[in-house]
């Protein structure tokens, strides 16, 4: 897991760095770090099978808990211009409600991925948008039911937010984000298999950002 993060930040590292060779760095290009906190108002894991000996079978949707969300982003903007690129991690902890009688499962996911922000660059107010995509990289703990698992895949970031600057170089912003993947842990349930779900939730965070 600490490998695929590595390989993520290495890889939007390896982006940023060749944005800059490929001679798009300008005299007065933008960067940015910036924290973020605020509350992941996840869906259901829908359309749930098994997986391995269990492929086959369906489950009904798991409802998830809503969480608090926090993270941190490296962005850059090319000549103060309309678009950049942004690498954004956040972690939240989404956890599977009990199913009846069945009790629920702790999860928690963590989202590394590159984003392509276009924005209107203004002095004071800043209203953005953005596409991106990146690791998902999910976890749950052992249950009565279950036995620790954890699944590393692709995952999809929409998000859209305003940054309002209080000084020339420190803003603060709120952002809504919508993310999905689709998580597998096949080894939930040791060696018979295990199950698959599509994972969608909702953010709202805010934060603040330094710029220079």
């Amino acid at each position: 897991m600490r490998g695929a993060l590595r390989t993520v930040l290495l890889g939007a590292c390896g982006c940023l760095a060749a944005f800059w060779a490929g001679g798009a760095l300008q005299a007065h290009a933008e960067w940015y770090v910036a924290g973020q906190f605020g509350v992941n108002f996840a869906d259901r894991l829908s359309d749930v099978s098994g997986t391995n000996r269990l492929a086959g079978m369906r489950a009904p949707d798991f409802d998830l808990k809503n969480s608090y969300t926090y993270g941190a982003k490296i962005g850059y903007f090319p000549g103060h211009g309309w678009f950049g690129l942004e690498v954004d991690a956040f972690h939240s902890s989404p956890h599977i409600k009990n199913l009846e009688e069945i009790p629920g499962i702790h999860m928690q996911v963590t989202q590394v991925g590159l984003n392509l922000i276009a924005r209107y660059p203004g002095v004071t107010f800043q209203p953005y948008a953005g596409i991106g995509t990146g690791l998902v990289i999910a976890r749950i703990s052992n249950s009565p039911t279950t036995r620790s698992d954890s699944d590393v895949t692709s995952g999809l970031t929409l998000l859209a937010g305003i940054r309002a600057f209080v000084t020339p170089y420190v803003a603060v912003f709120t952002e809504y984000k919508y993310t999905g993947a689709t998580l597998q842990f096949d080894q939930a349930f040791g060696a018979v298999g295990g199950f698959s779900g599509d994972y969608r939730a909702q953010h709202v965070v805010v934060g603040m950002s330094y710029h220079f």
